[in-house]
């Protein structure tokens, strides 16, 4: 299995009144392409500064990560923006949809960002839905929507613009392990049928049994655990 993401040697910190918190200090840790891995961790350790970097959302203070063989540091900020909008997919764990946009409108706008005119990014944007099963609730506002619909979502507009990467942080922590469930069987199911290769960062067992492999992260390492039998 050849990998789409290798993090090399990477470092972040963060100034304090008096010196600086080291969060990474030579963090190793490749994701194969098709995979779906879990991080795990305890509140605080770094799995979301992690996932952040990862996602260019945030910038290391040293090392590389490499994505589809790019060297994502190694361009501008207009670079950076251009290869997240195009390459890589978010879900985070309160949704974060736009309250006055419409559910179709909230999985268009990254469609649009791109440049895409707003008939076809619509027309994406309801084919996604369809993925999703949420067809009907098209033009509803997040308001109107329950947080499994919310989720769902965010998965969608996660997915619409065809990533190769996908970054779920905590996707099932503001819901009860029912409808937690069902959100997990379908990232897993479209993780599937789209050929994607996915991090779902997690505090929760049950969780991480969803995915190909877990990894612990403990005082800014990443540990493997051992598949069970």
């Amino acid at each position: 299995m050849n990998n789409i993401l290798e993090v090399i040697d990477l470092v972040k910190d963060y100034p304090l009144p008096n010196g600086r918190l080291r969060v990474f200090d030579g963090l190793d840790f490749s994701l194969g392409r098709g995979e779906l891995v879990a991080i795990m961790g305890a509140s605080g350790v770094g799995k979301t500064t992690l996932l952040n970097l990862l996602g260019l959302l945030d910038s290391p203070t040293g090392g590389r990560i490499m994505l589809d063989g790019e060297d994502v540091f190694a361009g501008n900020e207009t670079g950076k923006a251009r290869l997240r909008n195009r390459k890589i997919g978010f879900i985070y764990q309160f949704y974060h949809l736009l309250p006055e946009f419409t559910a179709l409108e909230n999985v268009a706008f990254p469609l649009m960002i791109r440049g895409t005119g707003r008939h076809e990014a619509e027309a994406g944007a309801l084919a996604m839905l369809n993925e999703v099963g949420l067809t009907d609730k098209a033009r509803l506002r997040p308001g109107k929507l329950s947080g499994g619909e919310q989720q769902r979502i965010a998965v969608a507009r996660a997915l619409v613009n065809d990533p190769a990467l996908l970054l779920a942080d905590e996707p099932t922590g503001n819901l009860d392990w029912k409808t937690g469930r069902r959100i997990l069987e379908l990232i897993r199911d479209l993780h599937l049928r789209k050929g994607l290769s996915s991090i779902v960062v997690t505090h929760n067992e049950k969780v991480a049994a969803f995915c190909d492999r877990t990894v612990v992260m403990e005082a800014g390492t990443l540990r493997v655990l051992p598949l069970s039998a």
